[in-house]
């Protein structure tokens, strides 16, 4: 084989594993698809000798430090990174549902395991099937422990491994979905379901309504986004809706809700770490067989910083990084680390321009669910997440022996289009305001909320021939003194499924 001497980008690639414990490298390697690096790898730290002598000469010294960090930029997908996010706000997601049936039965039901967390009347959004009949977004007819039944299925004896159904959303009974908006925030209300059967959680966007007549209220303002502010068993408050809501009984309507799995930063006993590791694949080395690859690991890598972009005409990109404990290279004779190698989806990036469908900041309100926003156009945001991770050091250890996560800072900027003093204002009373953006693309998606935010900067950018602009800086903080279930500092939501009307 000839020499090439050298090792091209394109031959390289990026995968990550979930710790089983510090430096106990997971089953599975996930694959990523990066555009960028950013201070992948290790750095060793070595000091020489100096002694008094008469050749004017420092002496070879000794390695006495290694660091290990990798980072990197990479887009947005409705598959790709979803699961580092947990890592990053120190929690596991709340799943509604998810289960993987091991057989369909023609026309009738999936079989499971147990059909725990659906129930009948659900909407459950099926994928992964190889009978196309068996996908897609289902009405939960009734269950039992080991069946979930629905219609329209055709018999498949042995879906694919990953197939799966999640509870995604609930049909209502006729008419048994009202809006009540008689209090100061209105209120969703049954007669029969009980409504904690949902598991709503307060502070997650739900969407309401389907894309059919019956699946939605009358009055325009009552369908769409809004917030869930507390769950009882026959009434869910809401607040950041999509309009002012009205009273509405919802006669003969089949109401429909869209949900989706939640993150949020929590406290106490729910803080969870989890740690990866970063491997990063070099491609085979001179005269090496192609199969014998070589790789570096960022081993113990603790979420550091995160950052989402969000600017005009552009795709919703992310950079993440990550502090080590150690940093190891592999031979392509030794080869990767063992475990699966799932193959890279395809699932392609949000953009800025049609998938980003509410992007609002307003003041927190207790007696209106919809706030005028502050602006109406924006042309860019930043999403910004920091641990303030310390790597622990000690005698007797080369890197780090562990990590200590400091504070959970969230923070960001915006810059919008000036229309009113509303924002300027706010910035002089110290006033309390709220953030939340919504992404739609293909029936799925992904949703933040930031219930209180403090506001800086504010300088209008006023230059000759263009539109003035407002750039803000956000200092997101604990929600709870807006209200007690909204403690907390960020909420993300991830939608396996949204009905047409989302992405309008």
């Amino acid at each position: 084989m000839a020499q090439v001497n050298k090792t091209d980008s394109n031959v390289t690639g990026l995968r990550y594993c979930v710790e089983t414990a510090l430096g106990v490298a997971g089953s599975t390697w996930f694959p990523l698809d990066p555009n960028s690096y950013s201070d992948f790898g290790g750095t060793f730290t070595k000091v020489a000798r100096n002694p008094i002598n008469n050749k004017r000469s420092r002496f070879k010294g000794v390695l006495t430090d290694l660091d290990s960090a990798g980072g990197f930029n990479i887009d947005l997908t409705q598959t790709n990174i979803q699961d580092l996010f947990q890592g990053f706000a120190f929690a596991p997601f709340v799943e509604k549902a998810k289960l993987f049936p091991t057989a369909v039965t023609s026309g009738t039901h999936y079989t499971v395991a147990a059909s725990t967390g659906i129930l009948a009347n659900d909407l459950i959004f099926a994928s992964g099937f190889a009978i196309a009949a068996n996908n897609g977004l289902k009405l939960v007819t009734s269950v039992t422990g080991t069946t979930v039944v629905c219609a329209g299925l055709t018999a498949e004896a042995s879906p694919p491994a990953g197939a799966k159904i999640v509870r995604v959303g609930h049909q209502f009974a006729s008419g048994d979905c009202q809006i009540n908006a008689a209090p100061a925030l209105p209120t969703i209300t049954t007669t029969t379901k009980n409504l904690t059967q949902l598991g709503l959680v307060p502070g997650e966007l739900i969407y309401i309504g389907g894309d059919s007549a019956p699946t939605i209220f009358g009055p325009a303002t009552n369908n769409g986004w809004c917030r869930v502010r507390s769950a009882a068993a026959n009434s869910v408050v809401l607040d950041k809706a999509s309009g002012v809501m009205v009273t509405d009984a919802g006669a003969t309507k089949t109401i429909q809700i869209f949900f989706g799995r939640t993150l949020k930063n929590q406290e106490g006993a729910g803080i969870v770490r989890t740690t990866y590791q970063l491997e990063r694949t070099l491609g085979a080395s001179d005269d090496a067989l192609p199969a014998q690859i070589q790789s570096e690991y960022i081993v113990g890598a603790v979420p550091s910083e995160m950052t989402m972009a969000i600017d005009t005409a552009d795709k919703i990109m992310v950079d993440m990084s990550f502090m080590g404990t150690d940093y190891e290279t592999r031979t392509g004779v030794v080869g990767v680390k063992a475990g699966a190698r799932p193959a890279l989806g395809s699932a392609k990036a949000f953009n800025t321009s049609t998938h980003v469908t509410r992007i609002r900041m307003g003041l927190c309100s207790d007696t209106n669910e919809y706030v005028d926003a502050m602006f109406a156009y924006v042309t860019e945001a930043r999403l910004t997440i920091n641990n303030n991770i310390t790597m622990n050091k000690a005698v007797g250890t080369l890197g780090s022996f562990d990590a200590t996560a400091g504070t959970f800072e969230v923070g960001g900027n915006v810059t919008a289009y000036f229309q009113n003093v509303s924002a300027l204002q706010a910035l002089r009373d110290n006033s309390d305001v709220t953030l939340d953006v919504c992404v739609v693309k293909d029936n799925a998606g992904f949703a933040f909320d930031l219930p209180l935010l403090a506001l800086d900067d504010g300088r209008l950018n006023v230059e000759l021939n263009q539109a003035v602009t407002i750039p803000l800086g956000l200092m997101a903080a604990d929600g709870a003194d807006v209200h007690p279930n909204l403690s907390h500092t960020v909420m993300f939501s991830f939608y396996d499924y949204l009905p047409d009307a989302a992405e309008a």
